[in-house]
């Protein structure tokens, strides 16, 4: 018999073991589990939809999961779903929750879904109304549902809308009892937290390590003061850049945790993470609970400002480097996650539009039948030339335009056009597009797209009820290009084109630079932004806006003229073993010094360098010998240099020339990029 109680014992999986010692530790919310009881066994008259809201900390996690329990011990098929990681497409979710359109009988839970708010008119519209026989929906978020379902007649009976509180002081008790608090501190414990039970559970964690308090009150600064205890709390550094890692990124996989850091125990490292008291699961890893991300961020940047911006930017390097790789399905996601990390970088919040302020759009593909809708939106925002350009573009690069339609309905709103242009540019484009003219002028009057180059431009972003103004449009539209940047081989210049140029400048002063180009279509001028990706990488880019510092030059004309900087390199050569001649050469003002610590120096063995490197040219190696014999062996005259190479006059003269005009390329080419 005992063999065959142990037996018993290793048949229950680890998840029936979680699943129990989480029912074992719930309490309250007996009216909401008697409800959703009532509808899981069928009752005819139980609402088959549950709305579930109410603030941070609230308890609504809790409680999904806790339904969720009752729903696979019930043998339902359940879906669950995190706001966060739901895309803005409707087609994402509908992915997703695929099994709860197909299989009778299934449970939807979509937790967090302040997150994914905008998907709510389309939720109620379009989804929802298609859900299998028998199939229940639990969705719970921070808002209200929208007025206009509660008081929709047809939902009246199908709609339960229930509105989180405290706990009350009995089942408060009990949660605290169930933590294991000392029984001479409950009373502490409960007037500092009261019956949220997320105050509750850190109260507990604090109460187990000894730092409860009989004067604790319950007060957002108390709550604060108890975040920073509990964050105090770490073994090692490496904890806390672990801890760093998740208060940053979206979701905290142990994957992730080993790439960031690179010489912890990811393994230990995440098992630390995950018990503790703030944290939350999901199918993507940990995340800090919202009431706890914030507090967390700021004390942690309090602490460790250099260490914590430095936990950022390798977050960003790691995003950049999965961004890179990611198969085209996943792109959108990834970006998402990497700008998740610029939330609050101010020279961005200037472009971007603010939550809730306008109807939620999702990018989609044009298709042919909507050429006619984006014609019609051009000429009536932009005019009749305008419309003609988009009709060329549409036949010239039909791929790049992308359309936006609301979450709600799925009408077209706006749509973008996103043009690549490689190198040579093509007559046709530039006679016919007096911007792309501009722009491939621009390239060749500061630095020339090369062979295997090419330039990108958003052409055209058409939403005629909020032209030019920050929008959601816009927002995805700059994304996907940024996106499109950090994956791109050989692109040369990026541009934006608005109209309304002069604000635009200032919205995008440190993030992109104005070119100074106004070019006419019709009756309106447009103003060109660009960033130069050869010259500033893009995790370059990144670093800057991540650490708030001046950008250096995103584009523009090198420091000087091509023939000046010629003469430059040469006088340098020519000084080249006199120092402080060297030191006033005109070569010491070149952009490329910019960043030199010791310009005669650095300046000296870039030359140097630049000179050997010529070897690796066909028949560079007479050209490299005939300029180090030249400037470098200290011979006092040319005739001597030919001399020590034993060469003809004549044709040490034709080597050093073919040097000198090698040497001056390669220079120009770091002058302009930034790179040999």
């Amino acid at each position: 018999m005992a063999g065959t109680a142990e037996a018993g014992k290793m048949g229950h999986s680890l998840g029936d073991r979680l699943s129990r010692a989480r029912a074992n530790a719930f309490v309250g919310r007996e009216e909401e589990l008697a409800c959703f009881g009532n509808a899981l066994a069928g009752d005819s008259d139980a609402s088959p939809v549950f709305y579930l809201f109410g603030p941070g900390g609230i308890g609504k996690s809790a409680l999904m999961r806790s339904l969720g329990d009752r729903a696979r011990a019930s043998g339902r098929p359940t879906v669950e779903l995190d706001g966060r990681f739901i895309g803005r497409d409707p087609a994402d979710l509908e992915k997703a929750a695929a099994p709860f359109l197909e299989h009778s009988g299934c449970v939807l839970f979509i937790d967090s879904f302040e997150h994914c708010q905008w998907l709510e008119s389309w939720l109620w519209q379009r989804f929802l109304p298609r859900a299998a026989n028998g199939a229940l929906a639990v969705v719970a978020g921070r808002l209200a549902p929208q007025p206009q379902w509660t008081a929709d007649p047809a939902w009246a009976g199908l709609l339960s809308v229930r509105e989180l509180g405290p706990l009350d002081p009995y089942e408060a008790r009990a949660l605290l009892k169930a933590s294991s608090v000392r029984p001479e501190r409950l009373e502490g414990v409960l007037r500092f937290a009261g019956g949220n039970p997320l105050a509750l559970t850190l109260a507990a964690a604090a109460d187990s390590s000894g730092r409860a308090d009989d004067n604790w009150t319950p007060s957002a600064t108390v709550l604060r003061t108890l975040m920073a205890g509990l964050i105090g709390e770490v073994p090692t550094a490496a904890h806390r850049r672990a801890l760093e890692v998740a208060a940053q990124a979206p979701a905290t996989s142990e994957e992730l945790l080993a790439a960031v850091l690179a010489d912890g125990d990811a393994a230990t490292l995440f098992a630390w993470l995950r018990e503790l008291p703030f944290m939350e699961s999901s199918a993507r890893g940990l995340y800090p609970h919202d009431a706890a991300r914030e507090t967390l961020m700021a004390d942690l940047r309090w602490r460790a400002p250099h260490a914590f911006q430095g936990v950022r930017q390798r977050l960003a390097e790691e995003y950049l480097r999965i961004l890179r790789e990611a198969p085209e399905e996943r792109v959108r996601a990834v970006t998402d996650e990497l700008f998740y990390l610029f939330r609050d970088v101010k020279k961005l919040a200037r472009t971007r539009a603010w939550a809730g302020t306008e109807p939620e759009v999702y990018e989609d593909t044009l298709q042919p039948d909507d050429h006619d809708l984006v014609l019609r939106m051009t000429q009536e925002t932009e005019g009749a030339e305008s419309a003609a350009l988009v009709r060329y573009w549409l036949g010239r690069q039909p791929n790049g335009f992308s359309v936006y339609r609301l979450i709600s309905t799925g009408r077209i709103v706006a749509f973008t056009a996103r043009l690549v242009l490689p190198a040579p540019p093509d007559d046709s484009d530039t006679h016919t597009d007096p911007v792309v003219a501009a722009a491939w002028r621009y390239s060749r009057e500061t630095a020339p797209v090369r062979p295997g180059e090419h330039i990108a431009m958003t052409r055209f972003s058409i939403y005629p009820e909020r032209y030019q103004l920050p929008s959601r449009v816009i927002d995805l539209s700059n994304s996907r290009v940024q996106a499109e940047a950090m994956r791109a081989r050989g692109r040369a210049h990026g541009f934006l084109v608005y109209h309304d140029h002069e604000t635009w400048a200032e919205r995008l002063n440190g993030v992109l630079a104005d070119s100074g180009v106004r070019c006419r279509v019709g009756d309106r001028t447009y103003g060109l932004f660009t960033v130069d990706w050869r010259k500033i990488p893009v995790e370059t880019w990144i670093r800057h806006l991540i650490d708030a510092t001046e950008m250096p030059a995103l584009s523009g004309p090198s420091g000087m003229p091509r023939t000046a900087f010629d003469k430059a390199v040469r006088e340098a050569l020519q000084h080249w073993r006199d120092r402080s001649a060297f030191a006033v050469c005109a070569f010491s003002r070149a952009r490329l010094a910019a960043d030199f610590t010791d310009p005669v120096a650095e300046l000296r063995a870039l030359l140097q360098q630049s000179v050997e490197e010529i070897a690796a040219e066909p028949r560079g190696v007479r050209a490299r010998d005939a300029l180090a014999a030249t400037f470098f062996s200290g011979a006092p005259t040319q005739e001597a240099a030919a001399r020590r190479l034993n060469l003809p006059y004549g044709t040490y003269r034709r080597h050093l020339r073919q040097g000198l005009d090698l040497l001056c390329e390669a220079l120009w080419h770091r002058e302009l990029y930034g790179q040999p």
